[in-house]
């Protein structure tokens, strides 16, 4: 959450003012590629036109648009610095997706204790270069940067942290370099963006994906041995531009009652958007609801078309058998990936399932009642990909 900057009186006009300062600030000019304009244009009409913000709010959204396309900048700048960073390919990155709220996040950091991987750590995510040693990184002003966003933005919003929390250090999803593209489901999560979020639907993800995939190459430049480990519930909509990027990923899907995990989404939005828009709460979490009910259930159904064209490519994994058996999934896990699991590891793993540190944070508590549906009502667009995971009745037996 950044509150540097004055927003401009209309976000509409404010496109050259944008570059202007972040250019000014980082001395940086070149944004790579123009794609990202039209986007970036449709952002800012929407939001004049859409949200009503508070002032805080129209401040915390700037300074998001800010800081999005400062680290377009960044990336581009360390890209030119580092010539051939793109020579060598990613290969079988081992990639975590699914609907979100169905264990995504635990099961990455769980795989994350693995020293053998390597992953997208937030401040870089934020910042995309070279990933420099670890001992280094509190020497860099933009991980202190990530350090002091993330400080604010859990100050304003204590109960962000049990619904998802965040650490500059640890990994974190690829949607946040997605986003540097700006055409990205994540404009349409922070505050009311319909005007938006209606030209993204139509929108390909096509070029957002091929720089995303030249920030993984850029950011694992110094660990070019070292498999991939990334996390993105956004992929299951997208499977064939990952795979596009990443032809030989190997893809974990994670299932759970959508009943369950779209209400629980909502609810972390909610949480977060409230920043920016607070009046119509209620009114906004419903559509809220109903908009993200819709996106997953067609995203679902997206993937499973594209899972077709790849068989043996992506393993399930039902949250509440990876809940009630942690371990078991893991070995499932690394037995898919092809890889085994030193003793020092497997202790790493064990000690961190006992410890449960994503309870560390508080008990994140919602109801979908609260947003006007009821749990069957999110279910219906579900059916045959609850049938087909039998997610309810698993659910039950866990």
């Amino acid at each position: 959450m950044d509150l540097r900057y004055d927003p401009p009186a209309a976000f509409r006009h404010s496109r050259d003012q944008l570059h202007d300062l972040v250019s000014a600030e980082t001395g940086l000019h070149d944004f790579g590629p123009a794609d990202y304009l039209s986007g970036l244009t449709v952002l800012l009409q929407s939001m004049d036109y859409d949200p009503r913000f508070s002032d805080q709010g129209r401040r915390i959204a700037w300074g998001m648009v800010v800081g999005v396309l400062r680290g377009r900048a960044q990336a581009i700048a360390s890209m030119k610095a580092n010539p051939g960073f793109d020579a060598k390919p990613v290969l079988s990155p081992v990639v975590i997706t699914g609907v979100p709220r169905t264990g995504t996040t635990a099961l990455h950091r769980l795989l994350a204790v693995d020293p053998r991987f390597q992953g997208l750590q937030t401040w870089l995510l934020d910042s995309p270069m070279p990933r420099p040693p670890r001992e280094e990184w509190a020497r860099y002003p933009q991980y202190r940067s990530t350090v002091a966003a993330l400080d604010a933005q859990y100050a304003a919003v204590p109960g962000a942290k049990a619904a998802h929390f965040r650490a500059a250090e640890e990994v974190h999803e690829c949607c946040m370099v997605l986003r540097q593209s700006f055409v990205s489901n994540l404009w349409s999560c922070a505050w009311s963006a319909a005007t938006y979020d209606a030209w993204w639907q139509c929108q390909s993800e096509a070029e957002a994906y091929r720089h995303y995939a030249r920030c993984v190459q850029l950011i694992g430049l110094n660990d070019p041995d070292r498999r991939w480990l990334l996390k993105n519930p956004g992929h299951i909509e997208h499977l064939d531009l990952l795979l596009a990027v990443f032809p030989d990923a190997r893809v974990i899907q994670t299932h759970r009652d959508p009943g369950k995990a779209i209400p629980s989404l909502v609810s972390l939005l909610m949480n977060l958007n409230g920043l920016t828009e607070p009046d119509r709460t209620q009114q906004r979490a419903e559509n809220l609801l109903r908009r993200e009910v819709a996106k997953w259930a067609q995203a679902v159904r997206k993937c499973e078309a594209v899972r077709a064209r790849h068989p043996g490519q992506v393993l399930d994994v039902v949250h509440a058998d990876f809940h009630a058996r942690p371990m078991e999934t893991v070995e499932a896990i690394y037995r898919f990936i092809g890889m085994d699991i030193p003793e020092a590891t497997r202790a790493a793993l064990l000690r961190r399932i006992e410890e449960k540190p994503e309870l560390g944070h508080g008990v994140h508590r919602y109801a979908i009642e609260d947003y006007g549906m009821t749990a069957d009502e999110a279910r219906a667009p579900f059916g045959d990909y609850i049938a087909r995971y039998d997610l309810l009745e698993r659910a039950s037996l866990a």
